[in-house]
């Protein structure tokens, strides 16, 4: 039997639903990654990678081309954002990241490219319908996972948001493809969004403002 076969194998089955070693494993190492992303620690980034690498193996199982597609961006994104991380770094009076909103402009580039990226994404899964058997939920949370990223990697407290709209869909999108465990990260993933936006905003607020484009 192959790694990936192992990953693939049933972990344990609750409720009804199989839940697989590769979704399992991957989004609780995701999980982690959002609890140090709040912490604004570094190695957010590389346990995002590792995540990114785990789940492109459920997402094959479940045969949603489009959730393989997005995990291989969360991998290249990873790599951008953990070098980004390392620059931003020093702007921190206490090692750690800088944070701050975003300004208008910003802002705007980030709702137009993802609202952009989603027509364009989910045209192409309506038109090639074997990269997702559910196209339009699939395109919005591919396209939206990477807006949050960018956002992340900026330092922009905006993140939270994009996550949480992210979440919103991806919750049943999840159960509704027969990754349980999936969905079940996302419901936590909820209440850990809530607490990193306060978090965040407040250090935001604390640190003064800074100027549109000071973290690229």
């Amino acid at each position: 039997m192959s790694v990936l076969d192992t990953l693939n194998g049933t972990a344990f089955t609750a409720f009804g639903q199989h839940v697989i070693w590769s979704d399992m494993i991957g989004n609780t190492i995701g999980l982690a990654a959002l609890a140090l992303g709040w912490r604004r620690s570094i190695w957010t980034w590389p346990a995002q990678l590792l995540s990114g690498v785990i789940l492109v193996a459920a997402y094959a199982s479940a045969h949603l081309s489009g959730g393989v597609g997005k995990q291989l961006l969360v991998i290249g994104v990873a790599l951008w954002g953990w070098r980004q991380w390392q620059r931003g770094r020093k702007q921190a009076q206490d090692g750690s990241i800088a944070v701050r909103f975003a300004g208008w402009r910003e802002r705007a580039l980030l709702l137009g490219g993802t609202a952009l990226g989603t027509g364009a994404v989910g045209t192409l899964f309506t038109l090639i319908p074997q990269l997702s058997w559910n196209p339009w939920p699939d395109a919005y949370i591919f396209v939206g996972t990477l807006a949050a990223m960018v956002a992340q990697a900026r330092g922009l407290v905006e993140f939270w948001f994009a996550w949480l709209l992210v979440d919103v869909v991806g919750v049943p999108l999840a159960f509704s493809s027969g990754l349980a465990f999936s969905g079940l990260v996302y419901v936590v993933y909820l209440a850990l969004v809530v607490w990193g936006m306060r978090d965040w905003w407040l250090r935001s607020r604390a640190a003064g403002p800074v100027l549109e484009g000071a973290a690229a």
